[in-house]
Order: structure tokens, then sequence, then C-alpha cells
């Protein structure tokens, strides 16, 4: 049995009497959670077990494992144990309790659905859109990959269950550039959303075609709301080169309006190209097996 005194814990204990270098890890891993731990600044009693050995030096991992208060026992990957006491005054060997506040991440129930948004709305704008129904953590506007477009739809949490659905009441079929929005509540990650019962309503949706190449859905819904109440318009591009492919399509509220805006519309000269306008062939449907 042969027992030293040394300074830091972090520091290597050379023992020449017996031969030995022990190299002790800078850190110790405990039982306990702790946020904060003061080292004792007194000098550390450190009483070792070993067996006496050649002039050799080998150096050792040491685990720990702490019994009490004031004990650490240490043990090797040869099975050899070391017995660590010490002693700590005042308020040296305290767990600090003062533990920073933690942020709260918003319930998955205060994230909302936004759709049928206006293109050039960006997610700056749909943010200041629902700052009127409380504080708002995220809002996101969702664009396309390819041609890093809006998508026309987006996502905003906000801070609480209560400020979320008031934000549906306010903002829920609201008028935004002369298109009503839907906002509801989110589906939660992992679930599959509830789906309404199918409904056959008919859509009355336009196809128009030969428009000139630099018309953007943007551009396309303000021609067709100067003679009718549009609901939403989308030109087609094509997915590799980005570039439109001269065709969309337009959604009318009613029969009526539809009828008016292909009377309106079809034939008419649009920046130097006559456009064909008239009512969309709906897809078939696949068969539900």
């Amino acid at each position: 049995m042969s027992s030293c005194v040394t300074k830091p814990l972090t520091k290597p204990l050379s023992m020449a009497t017996n031969g030995c270098l022990i190299s002790l890890p800078p850190f110790f891993t405990t039982t306990k959670s702790i946020s904060f731990l003061s080292t004792p600044l007194k000098p550390i009693s450190l009483s070792l077990s070993l067996k006496k050995t050649t002039t050799q030096f080998s150096t050792f991992v040491l685990a720990a494992q702490q019994e009490d208060d004031s004990t650490l026992v240490l043990e090797d990957q040869g099975g050899e144990s070391f017995s660590l006491d010490f002693e700590a005054d005042g308020d040296a060997g305290e767990i600090d309790g003062a533990v920073a506040e933690e942020y709260q991440e918003p319930s998955e129930d205060a994230k909302l659905f936004v759709g049928n948004l206006p293109y050039e709305i960006d997610s700056e704008g749909l943010a200041q859109l629902f700052q009127q129904a409380g504080v708002v953590e995220i809002a996101e506007v969702i664009y396309d990959r390819e041609t890093d477009r809006s998508r026309g739809f987006g996502f905003v949490t906000m801070s609480t269950v209560e400020e979320a659905e008031k934000a549906v009441v306010l903002l829920n079929r609201n008028d935004l550039n002369g298109r009503l929005l839907t906002v509801n509540k989110a589906a939660r990650r992992g679930s599959q959303p509830e789906r309404a019962p199918r409904t056959f309503q008919p859509t009355y949706r336009i196809y128009v075609g030969n428009i000139p190449w630099d018309i953007d859905d943007a551009r396309l819904e303000q021609v067709f709301s100067e003679h009718v109440k549009v609901v939403s318009a989308r030109v087609v591009y094509d997915r590799e080169s980005g570039r439109s492919r001269g065709f969309g399509f337009v959604t009318m509220s009613s029969e009526a309006e539809m009828s008016e805006a292909i009377a309106n519309l079809d034939g008419q000269t649009l920046d130097g190209r006559t456009i064909r306008v008239n009512a969309a062939e709906e897809r078939p449907r696949r068969n539900m097996y």
C-alpha cells in the first residue's frame, strides 16, 4: 500500500517507487446528472493498492463510480480498484442549483396549414399576416425545388394553441390579394391527415392555351380577374428546363363565371398571341381497390 498527494485532477500522477504512471482522464462520468460541479480546492488524498512491478512503466485508463458525496472508486481494465477520498468545505462541493430556463417548443397543435396563398407572398409576409392573431413562432412558404417558385401554400406555428385557434377564426376564408385563404390545423407528424368524405362537386376549371412564354401565375390570374372572380390560376412549367409550356389553368367559383370568362377571353390577344380558352377536361379518376 502506498499513497501520494496530487493537486489538480487533470495532471498525471507519477509514482517512481512503484514504477508506474497513472494517467487520470480529464472527465469523470458519474451516475448522477448535474448541471454544474464545483471542484474542491483542498488537496486530494489518493490511496492506491498496487502490485510491485519492475521499472517498466505502464499506463492504464481509470473508470470512476461515485459511491457517496465524498468517495470515488476507480477501476482500471486489469481489475485493480482504487479509493479516492476528498473533503469539501463551504460551498466548494455543492452543485449550482440555478438552471437556465429552457426554451419550450410550441405544441404541434399550434401548427397551422395555410392554403391558396397568393404566389407573391413570402415567409416574411406570411408571418406579418398572422401576427394579428398573436406571436408567430415559425412561418414558412413552401417553394418548388426545381423552379424556386411558391407552391401556393405554407405553414405557420403560433406560440400557443389558443392563438392558433384565433388565427383560424380570423383568417380562414379571408380574402388576400383576391384569393380566399384556407387556414386549418396541420396534420401531426407521422399521422395520416383525416380525409373528408369524397364529394363529386364539379370544378369550374378553364384551360388556357397559346399563352406567351413570359406569362406567370400572377399575370394569368390578373388577366382573368378583370372579367370574373378567380379562385386560382396556374401556368404549367417543364420540370427539366423550368420554362413555361405555353398553357395553364384557371379555376372559377361557379359555372356562370366560367362561361363568362370563356365568352370574354377566348380568341383574345395577350401580348401578341391569340389565346384559346375553353372548359378543361377532367382527368379520369384512378380505380380504388
